[in-house]
C-alpha cells in the first residue's frame, strides 16, 4: 500500500508534511521521526515505515520544521519537542484506542525519549540508533533524562555506531531494566549498514532488525 499524504499541525502558524503507512486502524500506532541529516523520505525512514505498515501497524512519519523549510541546521529543542508532542496527539486522534509508540532515527528517537521523560503519554519508545554522544567524542552523554521514562524502550544499535559506544550505553541501560531492551546489529554503523567483510547481506540485516521490532511491539500489545 502506497504511503498516504498527511500533515502535522504544530500550531496556528506552523504545519509540516507527514506520511501514513499501514491500515487506517491498527492495534499499534507508531510515530517515526527522522534523524538530523535526513528527512521523512530518506531510504531508511521509508524502508522501516513501509515494512512496519505492511505488518499491520499504523505508521506516521513526518518532517521537523527545519527540513520542511529546506534548512540543514536542526531546530532548537523547544521546536523539536513541540513536533514530537504534536505527532503523539495526531496518532491518538487518528487511531483511537491504539498503543502509541514514538521514536525514530537518531535525533528523532532522542527527542521522542525527551518528551516521554517530560510526561508525554506513550506506550513505548522505538529508538533506532540512539545518539548517546557526539561522533568522535564520549561526552557529553545524552542520557540524564532517560531515568524519568516509564514506558518500555527498545534501543537498536549497531556495534560500530560512532555516536553510541556500547561500553558507555550498557551502564546507562542497566538501571532501566527491565523496561529498556537493547538489540545489537553486529558490525552495523549508525544506520545499521554492515561491511562486506562481515559476510552479511543488507537484506538480512534489515529483516533481523524488523523481527526484533515486531517481537518488542508484540510485548507492548
Amino acid at each position: 500500500m502506497a504511503p498516504r499524504p498527511d500533515s502535522l499541525v504544530l500550531g496556528p502558524d506552523l504545519t509540516v508534511s507527514a506520511l501514513w503507512s499501514g491500515p487506517p486502524r491498527a492495534r499499534v500506532a507508531i510515530g517515526l521521526a527522522h534523524g538530523a541529516g535526513a528527512d521523512m523520505r530518506s531510504p531508511f525512514m521509508e524502508a522501516y515505515a513501509e515494512a512496519l505498515g505492511d505488518r499491520g501497524h499504523a505508521v506516521l512519519r513526518f518532517n521537523f520544521p527545519y527540513k520542511e523549510a529546506g534548512k540543514k541546521l536542526p531546530d532548537g529543542p523547544p521546536t523539536l519537542e513541540r513536533t514530537m508532542r504534536a505527532a503523539a496527539a495526531h496518532l491518538r486522534a487518528r487511531v483511537p484506542g491504539a498503543r502509541v509508540v514514538l521514536g525514530g532515527k537518531s535525533m528523532g528517537g532522542r527527542y521522542a525519549s525527551v518528551v516521554a521523560a517530560k510526561g508525554e503519554a506513550v506506550d513505548g519508545l522505538l529508538l533506532l540508533g540512539y545518539p548517546l554522544h557526539p561522533a568522535g567524542k564520549t561526552a557529553p552523554l545524552r542520557d540524564r533524562h532517560l531515568a524519568a521514562v516509564t514506558a518500555p524502550l527498545l534501543f537498536v544499535q549497531g556495534t560500530r555506531d560512532a555516536l553510541c559506544q556500547l561500553d558507555l550505553l550498557r551502564p546507562v541501560l542497566a538501571p532501566l531494566a527491565p523496561r529498556a531492551e537493547l538489540v545489537l546489529v553486529e558490525d552495523g554503523d549508525h544506520s545499521f549498514d554492515v561491511r562486506k567483510s562481515s559476510g552479511r547481506r543488507p537484506e538480512a540485516v534489515f529483516a533481523e532488525v524488523l523481527e526484533a521490532i515486531e517481537r518488542w511491539l508484540g510485548g507492548i500489545v
